[in-house]
């Protein structure tokens, strides 16, 4: 598959994954991208995950035309990209790598050989000429770990994204959702806590003349940049994306889940422009953390459990604060036999999250809905209809 006339891709499609970095479902597969570009030099960008070496150096021969490979640009340091670094430079024995010094430091660290007769170390604003196409290195630290540098190729006006602009699943895969969903997936799931300094590269970028991005993961994006763009925007400044409540629940015995449904119920009636409900226990957490950042209101609703609150809820506010929830309004349901205290305990969680609006009415159920706990969800409806 031809990027431009000069760049070839060279990765590869992992259909046997079940789980990425050991916790996100990935049921569409992953895709492990490479690129090779091709002038009186010849560079690879990065290499794939650890399984698939003999396929990708395959398919850098084949791109090459059996030419000399003269560099290997190492973007990014996780093992998914970086894996056969050695199974490469022992194909090429000629090449050098070209990486940050900290992507060095990390070669030496995972593979015991850090290339020190064979190397370029590249920081902000270094070039690399190989012939028309001259690269410019431009770092992008924490995004989403410290060594990462982006490559901007001015020939093609190609922009090479490391991990930003990934996307779960294959790339033979059609995805029925299109891009945005397992897009925004994987950018809270993995990303997500690093909105700053994603910003910060998106103002370097923003001074490029782009027209196609060529992530690690996921399709190569050559139309609409600009929707690529401002999305990414959104999600890292922490912006709305979809105006709407998300309603995330546990329930043990069934009566949360009916609170959670009759909110869904009162808001729609009330003209919501948009409502999800989530069973925690039956969702996945990361599919539910993705609608916790799309949206601008978040309902919680969970039982009191051992005086504290239900283990799902509880993992999943970590998750959020861990991702740096925040600029978000947020309401409570909480449901107890004897002695209610999911609330307080949630709230007091919370409390560490910047820039939240904390709705004033509260649910509070003593075991079941009754005429009382109906009208409070009716007082909660209202409320967050306020904002819309």
């Amino acid at each position: 598959m031809k990027v431009s006339n000069d760049i070839i891709y060279v990765g590869v499609n992992d259909h046997d994954i079940d789980l990425f970095e050991g916790q996100y479902e990935v049921p569409l597969g992953m895709a492990y991208n490479s690129y090779l570009i091709k002038d009186d030099k010849i560079a690879v960008m990065d290499s794939v995950d650890e399984r698939f070496g003999d396929e990708w150096l395959g398919n850098i021969k084949e791109a090459a035309g059996g030419a000399n490979v003269d560099y290997l640009v190492v973007q990014h340091m996780e093992p998914d990209h970086s894996a056969n670094i050695t199974l490469f430079m022992d194909a090429y024995p000629n090449a050098t790598v070209v990486a940050s010094s900290k992507a060095f430091t990390m070669l030496k660290n995972f593979y015991d050989n850090d290339y020190e007769d064979r190397r370029i170390v590249v920081g902000e604003g270094d070039t690399l000429e190989l012939g028309k196409h001259e690269l410019t290195f431009i770092t992008a630290p924490m995004v989403h770990w410290p060594e990462v540098i982006m490559t901007y190729d001015k020939a093609d006006k190609v922009l090479f994204t490391a991990d930003g602009f990934g996307k779960f699943g294959a790339n033979d895969v059609v995805d029925p959702e299109g891009w945005a969903c397992e897009a925004r997936r994987y950018y809270f799931g993995i990303v997500g806590k690093y909105g700053a300094q994603v910003q910060a590269v998106l103002k370097k970028a923003a001074n490029l003349d782009i027209e196609v991005i060529c992530p690690l993961h996921g399709p190569i994006i050559n139309d609409n940049l600009e929707y690529y763009i401002d999305t990414y925007n959104t999600w890292s400044s922490y912006g709305v994306e979809t105006k709407g409540v998300a309603i995330v629940y546990t329930s043990v015995y069934g009566h949360t889940k009916q609170a959670a449904l009759e909110l869904e119920e009162s808001l729609k009636a009330k003209g919501c422009p948009r409502v999800v409900v989530v069973d925690l226990a039956r969702e996945d957490m990361f599919e539910t953390v993705e609608d916790a950042f799309r949206h601008d209101t978040l309902i919680l609703a969970t039982t009191t459990y051992n005086a504290d609150i239900f283990p799902f809820m509880k993992t999943f506010i970590y998750h959020l604060l861990e991702r740096g929830y925040k600029k978000r309004t947020i309401g409570f349901i909480e449901n107890g036999s004897w002695a209610p205290a999911a609330a307080k305990v949630m709230r007091k969680l919370l409390d560490e999250a910047k820039e939240i609006d904390f709705l004033e009415n509260t649910v509070s159920i003593k075991s079941a809905l009754n005429d009382d706990s109906r009208e409070q969800i009716d007082k909660l409806a209202t409320e967050i209809m306020k904002n819309y």
